[in-house]
């Protein structure tokens, strides 16, 4: 939008909605008997213009239950946009959203995005894109809306309201809504889909706790866990994919280090302000890269195939129940290999990684599994 004074003026136009879509998904899978009652229900808001929570546990195939939802949207000459707070969510959600449907018009829109801003029926973009629409898509659809930096934004969250028609559906996604999300459920201000089953049919990875004294202390020292070495090396000999998961970015520098000498190799880190983000995260996708070291901006939204997860410092602050839950949904996410290992480690325990386990625990039992 770049930068605005008193003196500019903003203009708005309505939306003729003038959208020519003969196509069908190109989507060749096969949904589970419980996600096509999901993808029901999502239609039935599209149609009602009812708003509705879509919680299901990671890996559930949230992306997938949407295209016939988005497929009776186009048909019907609505305008739609995928949202999310995350780059890395939308930037694996666009090429999948534009090779289920090709034959929609699209626009993927972020802050250093190269494409040219077009009247489209489809929009893919970051939350704050929104500021830049008035009165403008008939369905919204918002991935990860209890991450940072969403949640509890109002400035945010007044972008989404005044992005959406007066007569429109908002669809969120998530699978660990905020206090926020589960009390408009609890008044019915908000439908709720819930799907506590991933869909290969396997149960969510469980959280194993590593306790390695003051990891802290250690780190100081230029010296990590010996055990976090031990599985590190044994990743690597293996060529085993792997996230290693720090609480701070000051953190990052420290632990590659280590690694560094250690292992006698480049070591690669990633963080939220990392100007090579896009290139190290996809990377990683195309497992061109064995391990990353990083923040919590890669706890959600981004799926690698065939990962175990490593959390060192599980028990920091900046790393709440939601967000273990998050990291710990990175693993077992493929068919190919449906579980893995998620590590751990921590001085002292937390409620935080309680009630991450208890959750984890907790889910895997509603699904059907002791």
């Amino acid at each position: 939008m770049g930068r605005l004074t008193s003196t500019d003026k903003l203009v708005t136009v309505s939306e003729p909605n003038q959208f020519e879509y003969n196509g069908n998904c190109q989507w060749q899978g096969t949904l589970t008997a419980d996600q096509q009652n999901y993808a029901k229900q999502v239609i039935a808001s599209i149609d009602q213009r009812t708003n509705r929570l879509l919680w299901a546990v990671t890996g559930a195939g949230k992306t997938e239950m949407l295209f016939a939802g988005l497929e009776h949207a186009f048909r019907q000459q609505l305008r739609v946009a995928v949202v999310s707070p995350r780059i890395d969510v939308i930037l694996e959600l666009a090429p999948r959203l534009r090779t289920a449907f090709p034959d929609v018009t699209s626009c993927l829109l972020y802050g250093k995005t190269t494409e040219k801003y077009q009247y489209t029926q489809l929009v893919i973009a970051t939350v704050h894109q929104l500021l830049k629409f008035y009165h403008a898509f008939d369905v919204l659809i918002i991935d990860e809306v209890d991450v940072f930096p969403l949640a509890g934004n109002k400035h945010l969250h007044y972008a989404i309201q005044r992005a959406k028609k007066a007569n429109s559906s908002v669809i969120y996604l998530t699978a660990t809504p905020d206090k926020a999300l589960k009390h408009q459920v609890k008044t019915r201000q908000l439908e709720v889909s819930y799907l506590p089953r991933r869909f290969h049919g396997f149960p969510l990875a469980t959280i194993t706790n590593i306790k390695v004294g003051n990891w802290r202390t250690r780190l100081a020292q230029n010296k990590l866990p010996r055990k976090l070495l031990i599985d590190i090396e044994q990743r690597l000999a293996k060529r085993q994919p792997f996230l290693l998961f720090v609480p701070h970015v000051a953190d990052l520098s420290l632990v590659a280090n280590v690694l560094n000498l250690r292992l006698r190799s480049p070591i690669i880190t990633v963080y939220a302000a990392d100007p090579d983000r896009i290139n190290k995260v996809q990377r990683m996708r195309n497992e061109e890269t064995l391990f990353l070291i990083t923040t919590t901006i890669l706890e959600r939204g981004v799926t690698f195939p065939l990962i175990d997860v490593l959390v060192l410092g599980a028990d920091d602050n900046i790393f709440s129940s939601a967000a273990l839950i998050q990291i710990a949904g990175r693993v077992g996410r493929n068919a190919k290999r449906p579980t893995g290992s998620v590590y751990f480690y921590y001085h002292k325990m937390t409620n935080s990684i309680r009630q991450a386990q208890k959750e984890i625990k907790m889910m895997n039992k509603k699904a059907g599994f002791n």
